[in-house]
């Protein structure tokens, strides 16, 4: 949008690519979805539930009340999906299968760091899961319990939460990286129960001992009554005894079978919390059905999920994208995956090749920040080829991303290297609160362009809209929103119903047929041909002398240079312009980039307005578990601003790096919170 009468300037991405004829004469879902989707989104959805096992049909399939405003201020939005029906999430995703005659098919093909490696049957999964189950049960958890899980990507991991599915307690998976802090709020605010966790993990090639962090975020907490800990790395590990448990006495030696019980369509299956380094996380509530219809169909549609694929999602398994495409949506669909517990260059950094060459991955589900991680590691090592020297590549047919807007540079590497530059390579935008993706590609129908989502998924109504909510002209910026309701989108937010309404409903209500928007907090853009391309958060956006530039444009000029890997965009205090833009920039595979290089392919590409006024070059960039890169810590950084809790980033330790980086960049005789 124009600010101050300002023009914008636009990143031009113009190659297309259709999808391949004959990924397109097989695939699962054509062209006809969007027109029955749209005229009638409701009975759409009736079809995609019917798609699950249900043990009583619901009785209504969708009520809706919008934030309305009335004598004691703006209402609560309130929304649910089949309500009345009931159904168990545990036994769509295993027992079906099994009752199916598919029980000797893997489900899970794990991959520890060390090397050590296990392929579990849909049988057997579902043993464990009964295991677990019971072992719930006698440790006093009930239906509407909660219970907080803190392990790293084990196998263990899926069944616990599976089993929390079974007996209708609502899950909060944390990844196994976080504080005693992080994961002792969770704790507080879920009032959980139960909080399962390791004596250890193993991570960038050494054993790290947890438990002790776990007792530091238990300490003293009246709701929790047990520890449940499986022994991952044999290490000696601090004890409470009455409350803490192991898992082999617990669980292993329950009996393998159990009776699932059916609940509501609106029970609460899972509690997901929002991550960042400023603000109070909120407690995202994901209730059974609607969530499962969503997740379900959406990894069937966009992932053209068939019989014999092993799908491989590499998300940390406390990460919203590992719930719906690590662990619902693949498994409510019968197919074979891989979970890796470790981190890319453990022992060395062919370890991901390695993996799908060792499985036959068929479906590569990953973020741009480990694309453009392997872009600064391999090069084109073998352009055209497909694959790092040695390693077979050859059976993924389809490539997915996820996390945020991949760039056009880094897309097109990735169908080439890993794709054989031919595969259909599906970036998909979505969130923690909107339980699955949103907007997607169909593989088998739209033609994709780098760098851009394209369209949102059948079902689904999408728009970019101005501050008075009316869908603003091609190329121009706006506000992400979605129009109408969906059946995987976050009921509330745990314990604070009004904040749900405040963050998502409240800058929108009233507005539309169906009284109001879900705002994302994505800036965004609708090109001529109706592809959606996401130009970063509303908050992230530069503004320079009132012209409004996206970072994730100016990251894509950037890394399209051959020596800069991966780049940071942010908007740095400014005494004339207001901001300025600053660049923290990885080298590439191709040398150091010049910085007046730089400066001028960025000016060539959008315009010399957003040609970034500060450049540093830093060893790695700050990311969330999600790879997301903050923007806003690398502006506090530069400006030496206090920094919030970092102890939950991915790689806390590139905060000193960049710290570092600064210090060389700025001029000794600059103060700290000045630019010149």
């Amino acid at each position: 949008m124009d600010v101050n009468g300002a023009s914008e300037a636009r990143l031009h991405e113009t190659r297309v690519f259709p999808p391949p004829a004959a990924f397109a004469a097989r695939a699962n879902v054509d062209a006809s979805a969007y027109a029955e989707a749209e005229a009638d989104p409701i009975a759409f959805w009736e079809r995609q539930a019917a798609r699950l096992d249900w043990a009583e049909p619901w009785r209504t399939a969708h009520t809706w009340s919008p934030p309305v405003t009335g004598p004691s201020g703006l209402s609560v939005p309130e929304a649910t999906w089949f309500a009345g029906g009931r159904l168990n999430a545990a036994v769509n995703c295993v027992d079906r299968h099994v009752d199916a005659g598919r029980g000797e098919q893997v489900a899970l093909f794990f991959e520890g760091e060390p090397g050590d490696r296990e392929a579990v049957s849909y049988a057997e999964l579902q043993r464990r899961v009964s295991r677990a189950a019971h072992g719930l049960t006698a440790l006093g958890v009930e239906p509407g319990d909660r219970v907080v899980v803190y392990l790293p990507v084990l196998v263990e991991t899926i069944v616990i939460a599976l089993a929390c599915a079974r007996i209708g307690a609502a899950h909060s998976l944390v990844f196994g990286g976080f504080s005693a802090e992080a994961v002792r709020f969770r704790l507080q605010d879920t009032g959980a129960k139960l909080l399962v966790t390791s004596d250890g993990q193993f991570r960038r090639g050494r054993a790290v001992e947890v438990k002790s962090t776990a007792d530091e975020a238990a300490r003293g907490l009246p709701a929790l009554e047990h520890v449940l800990v499986v022994r991952r790395t044999g290490q000696d590990v601090p004890w409470t005894p009455g409350r803490d448990v192991w898992w082999h006495d617990a669980v292993d030696a329950q009996p393998d079978t159990h009776e699932a019980r059916a609940f509501d369509a609106e029970h609460p299956l899972f509690i997901i919390y929002t991550s960042g380094t400023t603000g109070k996380p909120k407690g995202l509530v994901h209730t059974t059905g609607g969530y499962l219809t969503h997740a379900s169909y959406a990894h069937w549609a966009h992932f053209d999920a068939k019989p014999g694929d092993v799908h491989w999602c590499t998300a940390d398994l406390a990460w919203v994208t590992a719930h719906s495409y690590e662990i619902y949506g693949p498994l409510t669909n019968g197919l074979t995956q891989v979970i890796y517990e470790g981190t890319p260059d453990a022992p060395h950094r062919e370890r991901h090749l390695e993996i799908i060459a060792r499985y036959g991955v068929t479906v590569y589900y990953t973020a741009p920040t480990l694309i453009r991680t392997f872009m600064t590691w391999f090069g084109d090592a073998l352009p055209g080829a497909g694959t790092p020297e040695g390693h077979d590549l050859s059976s993924i047919r389809l490539l997915g991303t996820v996390g945020e807007a991949i760039n056009p540079e880094a897309w097109v590497w990735f169908r080439r290297n890993f794709g054989r530059d031919e595969t259909p390579v599906v970036d998909t935008w979505w969130q923690s609160e909107t339980g699955a993706a949103m907007i997607a590609p169909l593989p088998g129908v739209t033609a994709v362009k780098p760098g851009s989502a394209t369209v949102a998924l059948p079902g689904i109504d999408m728009a970019v809209v101005d501050e008075t909510g009316d869908p603003v002209a091609p190329g121009r910026a706006g506000t992400l929103v979605a129009r109408r309701p969906w059946p995987g989108m976050a009921r509330t937010v745990w314990g604070d119903p009004e904040r749900y309404r405040d963050a998502y409903w409240a800058p929108y209500a009233g507005r539309g047929p169906h009284g109001g928007y879900y705002v994302a907090g994505d800036g965004a853009t609708i090109d001529a041909d109706g592809c959606f391309w996401i130009l970063g958060r509303l908050d992230d956006v530069v503004n320079v002398s009132g012209h409004r530039l996206s970072t994730i444009e100016i990251e894509s000029s950037l890394v399209a240079h051959p020596a800069v890997g991966e780049a940071g965009v942010t908007g740095v205090a400014h005494p004339v312009t207001g901001q300025a833009v600053a660049a923290f920039v990885v080298d590439g595979a191709a040398g150091v980039a010049d910085h007046d290089e730089l400066r001028a392919r960025v000016a060539r590409d959008i315009g010399p307005i957003a040609k970034p006024a500060i450049i540093v070059r830093v060893p790695e960039l700050p990311k969330t578990r999600s790879g997301k890169i903050l923007r806003r810590l690398l502006a506090q950084l530069w400006q030496g601003d206090t920094l919030g809790d970092t102890t939950s980033l991915q790689n806390p330790w590139a905060v000193d790096g960049v710290r570092d980086a600064v210090r060389l960049a700025r001029s000794p005789h600059v103060p700290a919170k000045e630019l010149t």
